[in-house]
């Protein structure tokens, strides 16, 4: 079967198919502010007027009637920008009479690691803009076993990163500044049992801009939020006694991120896995890719339930396969 998914959940808007072994197609076209953060309206807007170009693309790469399934970001994200992709996918299903298929955007990033990674039974450390979680399967659902208590750790990068006059998105740019990093200097660590804080973090670390090289607090920065994150997933991995790391988001692509999760995987003598960097970020392929999965599986959205949902928990959907 060949699925087609849309992703919009924030700033990326993107079109992917996949079948059951690869994805045939991708295209992309995020929506990238001139100045400041993401405003929910304007990005909407974008996806709105770039939508329609987006498949002219795809479709240029596959054929309208091979699609079997329409699926689509139902949630959690932005409420404007969902509604785009969600009436979008609408009318596809609707004018090719394909199933539709609603998809949690966070299962989204942990399904399409564990296709692309070859994970079995990952602790999944997911971190993107919005979201910072821990999350494991436990029976038929996942469950976050730890997660940010404020903003997520790429929209704390790129608050950083503003205050700095870096352009958005930030994350990359202040990995390349923290590999010429030379000094750490301390900021506040913030770990609560199993969640963690980052708010605290950036407004220190904004401080130290002003008497500091902007390498160190680059370098400074990455290095506490980054051991933070890494002290909640092996605490997790302990406790649910599971030998498996896998690392999904867009922030999931930072090379220094990468290396402490796979020291710490060796120092307890568990497999680190992360998916391709092209499908760490917000796409369209793991939207298909999940949609597929829960089509196989029984799950299909009929058009009167396919509101959006901007809260929608990965806890909320039932696993119903392996």
């Amino acid at each position: 079967m060949i699925a087609l998914g849309i992703e919009g959940t924030a700033w990326s808007l993107s079109i992917g198919v996949v079948d059951e072994k690869e994805v045939l197609a991708l295209k992309s076209d995020p929506y990238i502010p001139k100045e400041g953060g993401i405003h929910p309206r304007e990005a909407s807007q974008h996806h709105a007027e770039r939508i329609g170009s987006l498949f002219e693309k795809i479709f240029s790469e596959v054929r309208p009637d091979s699609i079997d399934i329409v699926a689509f970001s139902q949630g959690p994200g932005m409420g404007p920008c969902l509604r785009v992709v969600a009436t979008a996918a609408r009318v596809l299903a609707l004018k090719l009479g394909k199933p539709l298929v609603g998809v949690n955007h966070c299962l989204a990033h942990v399904e399409v690691g564990r296709w692309k990674a070859k994970a079995k039974n990952p602790v999944t450390l997911y971190v993107s803009g919005g979201n910072s979680q821990v999350i494991a399967r436990r029976g038929e659902h996942y469950r976050v076993f730890g997660e940010t208590l404020d903003i997520g750790i790429g929209n704390a990068l790129d608050k950083l990163a503003r205050y700095m006059g870096l352009k958005h998105p930030g994350g990359p740019r202040i990995e390349e500044l923290a590999k010429d990093g030379k000094h750490y200097y301390e900021l506040p660590y913030v770990v609560k049992g199993m969640d963690f804080s980052f708010s605290g973090m950036v407004t220190a670390a904004q401080r130290l801009y002003n008497s500091v090289a902007i390498e160190d607090v680059a370098f400074s920065f990455q290095e506490t939020a980054f051991a933070m994150l890494t002290e909640v997933t092996e605490r997790a991995l302990a406790y649910l006694n599971l030998d498996e790391v896998l690392l999904v988001g867009g922030v999931g692509a930072n090379s220094r991120l990468q290396e402490m999760l796979k020291t710490m995987c060796e120092d307890r003598n568990a497999r680190f896995y992360a998916p391709p960097k092209e499908l760490m970020g917000d796409n369209g392929a793991m939207i298909a890719y999940t949609g597929l999965l829960m089509y196989t599986h029984g799950y299909e959205t009929p058009v009167e339930e396919s509101a959006v949902r901007p809260d929608f928990r990965i806890e909320d959907v039932e696993i119903r396969w392996d």
